[in-house]
């Protein structure tokens, strides 16, 4: 009958199904010095475990890591703060101002154009060779109605 027992929960044991006391019970009898001979090869894998399970550790094992606070990051934060500081406060303190006088504005605000004007026509004057271009695109033009003309001649000559 516990042969029988032994098998069934063996049988349970391979199918994952065993519960903690019957797992005990299988440990329990593959631990004796007799066992059915169909079921020897059992034998030593409930012995590793027996001794697993009386295995411990004992090292130890540190809770607490030991900071280490990295000051030259600090010394590195403070220096661009700083300087972030000195840009912006040369940045803010240029005051554009505003002018009462209209005769002065006026003649500012030319001077102002006519400096984008200059700018504007030194780099529309390399856009001369566009023309060209274009010169050149209407010759094909040209040549394409001729070649379309010729074509009409010579297929209702054929």
């Amino acid at each position: 009958m516990v042969l029988n027992n032994i098998e069934k929960l063996l049988e349970k044991y391979e199918n994952g199904e065993t519960s903690l006391k019957e797992e005990q019970q299988l440990k329990n009898y593959f631990s004796q010095e007799t066992v059915a001979p169909h079921l020897e090869m059992y034998k030593p894998m409930f012995a590793y475990f027996l001794v697993n399970q009386q295995e411990q550790f004992t090292k130890d094992i540190p809770l607490k890591t030991k900071k280490v606070f990295n000051y030259k990051w600090i010394s590195v934060a403070a220096v661009a703060v700083i300087m972030l500081g000195v840009y912006l406060k040369s940045n803010l303190n240029n005051d554009l101002g505003t002018i009462n006088d209209p005769e002065i504005a006026f003649n500012e605000v030319s001077k102002s154009l006519e400096m984008i004007s200059k700018s504007f026509n030194t780099g529309t004057s390399t856009l001369q060779y566009l023309d060209e271009y274009d010169k050149g695109a209407s010759t094909l033009g040209y040549l394409n109605e001729i070649e379309n003309t010729t074509n009409i001649i010579f297929k209702t000559n054929q």
